[in-house]
């Protein structure tokens, strides 16, 4: 392919380059196999083209631990029923905990509490307590044990414990209403619930006991409930079946112990948004969620042993599980509890500073707030050990690229990174190797065949279409829960295209082999039969200073689709006729005249889910008289009801 012109916003120096991880296994796999590789772009094809061949060289390189080896790396080519090391045993927790050293393993931070440091060891010996509990408990292989809790370590040694055993672990943030709690471990069954009894944000207490009992009379398989108290310790009578965390971790002398199970065990039940139905239960298993996240952190985010990363996340999203995985390089882990705006936007760059963070992971609606409040995080804070910014949940902008690189940090590998809960991991993500150009991803990740169709499913080049996987990864839901014929699992993702991966994004490849995605498929806006991205209206909108959050949709309208926007104004700003031009200028200054929307109204806030998501599907619905079934999944679902019934909507 023919690369174009377009000037990278960074680019890594040549010792940066070449000292990566990502240079290191290039040289050894060239090596190995007696293969030119001169360039990520060949090593990319070799992975593709030698899916057994790479997949067998992570497996090496990540020293996985187990008990008894693969008998073969692949058997079959399809992707939902392809089976990866077959004949090898292993455990999860073990390769997340085989690390025994005085070195920080997790550094936490709350809003109300003084940070906690937990060593290696230190973990090491709190899990074994916590397994030792959950077993007298009567917890055994594949019983699953469900967390509502916040981002702390007691999350990250149930998860731990729980998969040291071979059950199951399953999370949810404690800010989910009572009925996405029920949505979602009602479906599973858990054994036991570990909860906290309540949460702190933006500087007030919630108390969750009331929502916990509710759980409990609700799902009937929950024998016990283990409380962890945030708040004040004299809740713990009120909650029914309850002991507290204390006593689950009482025997302080049992030893650790790892089930030694297949490959694709089941380790993690996570679960779509549920904003539009029932969320699915995804099922994730040990082996690939190991060999997929190994490859991520080692290889694309070039993580060592002797760096601090952090992800602002929730136990509910999957960028948690991620995040802890960093364990198995040896890595700290940096995880706060709270909002990150309380009491200011700086929290989280204050941390970088004190905590001497290297990988920062967030998200566009956090650092559009830091852009839109003009924050300068490189003159207020010392940075000089963050390498690298993480950023997915919505495409990144090119102003908030350029944001970066203006107010945060000149020399910062800045990568957007894609893909989902739906394979725990990316199809596109960062590369220490290579540039970086505003509003694109910079590669395809490796051994991730990732190609783009057309609505005939051909293959196309250089253009807009679907994102598509057309090979075995092994990080792919080993099932749904409850689907014994994998009916709904084929369903969610083969209907389309039988026999390939469609994962609901609509993204351009573009001819340098980054990444350009325009929003979910499913909400791509098509007036007049052209298809339009939602993110290539929200990079033009969102860059105007006036504008803070904005949502569009596509309104049935004389036989065609018209696009609605709505806009969250910053302070002091009015939406009157020079403001409307302004949007509708720079939209088709920076799109095209198809871009421009025919409506432009004011609301007072913009539905998210709870990790941050527009939900444009959810305001469609709304918008078209039908209902939501699922508020309960959203941050905010009150702010659904002002898109109801409006007036200019039934107006030319």
């Amino acid at each position: 392919m023919v690369a174009t012109k377009a000037k990278p916003i960074w680019a890594p120096s040549s010792d940066r380059s070449n000292n990566s991880n990502m240079a290191c296994f290039m040289r050894d796999i060239s090596k190995k196999y007696s293969r030119d590789l001169p360039s990520y772009e060949k090593l990319y094809a070799w992975s593709i083209n030698n899916i057994e061949e790479f997949w067998n060289s992570i497996w090496e390189l990540s020293q996985i631990r187990h008990s008894h080896k693969y008998d073969k790396v692949l058997t079959g080519t399809e992707i939902w029923n392809a089976r990866w090391f077959e004949g090898t045993r292993l455990n999860f927790a073990e390769n997340l905990l085989h690390h025994k050293s005085d070195q920080t393993a997790i550094i936490s931070w709350g809003e109300d509490r003084a940070p906690v440091r937990i060593s290696y060891l230190e973990l090491h010996t709190q899990v074994s307590a916590c397994a030792a509990g959950l077993r007298k408990l009567g917890v055994t292989v594949n019983d699953r044990v469900a967390a509502f809790v916040p981002n702390i370590p007691e999350a990250i040694i149930a998860m731990l414990a729980t998969t040291s055993i071979g059950a199951v672990w399953s999370s949810c943030s404690p800010d989910f209403g009572f009925r996405s709690v029920l949505g979602r471990f009602g479906q599973i069954k858990p054994k036991v619930l570990i909860a906290s009894d309540g949460y702190i944000y933006s500087g007030k207490k919630f108390d969750s006991t009331a929502k916990i009992n509710q759980v409990v009379d609700a799902i009937n398989s929950i024998e016990q409930v283990v409380v962890v108290p945030l708040l004040i310790s004299g809740t713990l009578t009120t909650i029914k079946k309850s002991m507290t965390w204390a006593e689950l971790l009482s025997d302080k002398t049992s030893t650790l112990t790892f089930e030694q199970l297949p490959f694709d065990h089941p380790v993690y039940i996570m679960y779509s948004s549920g904003t539009t139905g029932e969320a699915k239960c995804i099922v994730h298993g040990a082996g690939g969620t190991l060999l997929q996240h190994f490859k991520e952190h080692y290889l694309h985010t070039n993580l060592t042993s002797a760096d601090v990363i952090t992800y602002y996340t929730t136990c509910g999203w999957m960028m948690w599980n991620w995040l802890v995985s960093s364990l198995a390089i040896g890595a700290t882990i940096f995880i706060f509890d709270g909002s990150p705006s309380y009491p200011n936007l700086t929290v989280l760059w204050r941390a970088i500073e004190e905590e001497k963070i290297r990988v920062f992971g967030t998200s566009p609606k956090f650092l559009a707030a830091c852009q839109n409040r003009r924050l300068k995080p490189g003159k207020e804070f010392d940075l000089a050990t963050l390498k690298t910014i993480l950023s997915t949940g919505s495409p990144l902008t090119a102003p908030q690229f350029e944001w970066i690189y203006n107010d945060v940090k000149k020399d910062v590998q800045l990568s957007s990174i894609s893909g989902g809960t739906d394979i725990i991991s990316c199809f596109a993500l960062g590369n220490p190797m290579l540039p970086v150009y505003a509003g694109e991803l910079q590669c395809r990740g490796l051994g991730m065949k990732v190609e783009t169709f057309n609505d005939q499913g051909e293959r196309v080049i250089a253009e807009v279409g679907e994102l598509v996987c057309t090979a075995p990864f092994p990080s792919r839901p080993i099932y749904f829960w409850n689907d014994p014929k994998k009916e709904k699992y084929k369903a969610a993702y083969f209907e389309q295209f039988p026999g390939v991966w469609r994962h609901g994004d609509f993204v351009k490849i573009t001819d340098r082999g980054t990444i350009i995605v325009y929003g979910r498929s499913d909400a791509t806006l098509n007036p007049g039969g052209v298809r339009i991205g939602t993110a290539e209206i929200y990079g033009p909108v969102e860059s105007i200073p006036e504008i803070a959050d904005s949502v569009v949709i596509g309104q049935k309208w004389d036989d065609d689709i018209r696009i609605i926007l709505f806009v969250v104004l910053a302070d002091g700003a009015r939406l009157d006729n020079q403001l409307m031009d302004k949007i509708k200028k720079t939209i088709r200054d920076n799109a095209t005249p198809r871009h421009v929307p025919s409506k432009i109204i004011q609301v007072t806030d913009i539905p998210h889910t709870i990790n941050g998501k527009k939900v444009e599907i959810a305001v469609t619905r709304i918008v078209h008289g039908m209902e939501v079934p699922n508020k309960d999944a959203l941050a905010n679902p009150q702010s659904l009801e002002q898109f109801r019934d409006l007036p200019e909507l039934a107006k030319p």
